[in-house]
């Protein structure tokens, strides 16, 4: 009887909720209105009350169904129609501060392709909201299982995790696409929930929550995070290259702190 009452359970939430099923949520568990009375409270709370189309079409998110470390997941946020979007919003919905990055495209970017390493607090959906140039919304979502992901520990002592703190490096290449790098910052991220392994109290929050980086003369992107965003942040990215240039790389955090980088990209070469 338990398993009919589970199947018919399922049954009816997936016709409610169609996006569900697809998105790899189990339905069966029973959550899936709660979890969609959570999304509008926070698409409410973020983007009052503007209108959100469902977005497939435009942009797709990509996540580990299972997450093997919930302080580091990785994220993948791809825009079909990259001329029509000038931000991303990613939102871990059941995360103690959901909104973890608002990421603005400037004249040098290219939204093509981004990926975060995030964290994940419990069993949720993560949004992926596309805003176009006219101001028009457009979501996706995937479902991750993971726990914890906030409040785990960094692994070595305050003092350490701080050290060479806004150090940055830049790779370029290693995906399909030809203009992609991947920025890395030195810094710990921290939460605000995470136990000092020596005090046993609470360290408290430090996280970078502006990252914007340019091309020459020209933005890129600016990120604007919070403490979803891993430690050590990773944020791999595509540009428009239309001439040979510099990256220029800005980040400050909320201790008013900032740190700034620069390096070279590779040489175009024109056909």
């Amino acid at each position: 009887m338990k398993l009919l009452r589970d199947l018919i359970t399922a049954a009816c939430i997936a016709a409610t909720y169609p996006a569900a099923v697809s998105a790899g949520v189990s339905a069966i568990d029973g959550r899936e209105p709660e979890r969609q009375a959570r999304w509008q409270e926070i698409s409410a709370y973020i983007f009052g009350d503007r209108p959100i189309e469902a977005g497939d079409d435009l942009i797709t998110i990509e996540a580990p169904a299972r997450a093997q470390d919930p302080a580091l997941v990785p994220i993948t946020v791809r825009v079909l129609r990259k001329d029509e979007v000038r931000a991303v919003h990613l939102v871990i919905d059941d995360n103690p501060s959901p909104y973890a990055a608002k990421i603005s495209f400037g004249p040098a970017g290219d939204p093509s392709e981004i990926k975060l390493r995030v964290r994940v607090n419990d069993y949720t959906n993560v949004h992926a909201v596309a805003e176009t140039s006219d101001g028009e919304l457009y979501q996706t979502r995937t479902f991750v299982k993971a726990s914890g992901g906030c409040t785990a520990p960094i692994g070595v002592s305050d003092a350490e995790a701080l050290q060479n703190v806004g150090r940055m490096k830049m790779k370029f290449g290693g995906g399909d696409h030809p203009n992609e790098a991947t920025l890395m910052i030195r810094h710990p991220n921290f939460s605000g929930m995470q136990i000092n392994q020596v005090t046993r109290l609470h360290t408290p929050a430090r996280y970078l929550d502006r990252i914007r980086v340019s091309y020459g003369e020209q933005t890129v992107f600016e990120l604007t995070g919070d403490i979803s965003l891993s430690s050590d942040p990773v944020i791999g990215f595509t540009y428009d290259q239309s001439e040979n240039g510099e990256f220029t790389v800005h980040a400050s955090d909320t201790k008013g702190v900032s740190w700034k980088g620069s390096v070279g990209a590779p040489v175009r070469m024109d056909e």
